[in-house]
């Protein structure tokens, strides 16, 4: 219940807020976004297999922020920035689809 409320409120806040993103940041936002919801999927798959643990989602949803927006960086400073992009999304989308199956499988025991 205490996530339900956390997200409404930061929805809630960030339509009143109204933030910005730097335009030096804006390149990095999508992929941000992607790793998120990689570590958001994984854990909800542990919370279905019961074995959710609230620190171990943490540093997976931070580190996964953190190395993917690095290897995003590391492409822009050698000049593949899109192509490392991409890479980036393959592979977490990957991850958010091969959790999702998981997740449906619990959810329908199929």
């Amino acid at each position: 219940m205490i996530p339900l409320i956390g997200l409404v409120l930061g929805v809630v806040a960030g339509l009143i807020l109204e933030p910005t993103v730097p335009a030096s940041l804006q390149p990095y936002l999508p992929i941000a976004v992607v790793a998120a919801l990689d570590a958001l999927f994984g854990g909800l798959r542990a919370l279905l297999d019961g074995i959710f643990d609230d620190k171990v989602f943490l540093v997976s949803f931070l580190s996964n922020v953190i190395v993917a927006g690095f290897i995003v960086f590391l492409g822009d400073q050698l000049g593949v920035g899109s192509q490392l992009s991409t890479g980036v999304v393959v592979v977490l989308g990957i991850r958010i689809f091969s959790n999702a199956a998981a997740i449906r499988r619990h959810i329908f025991k199929a």
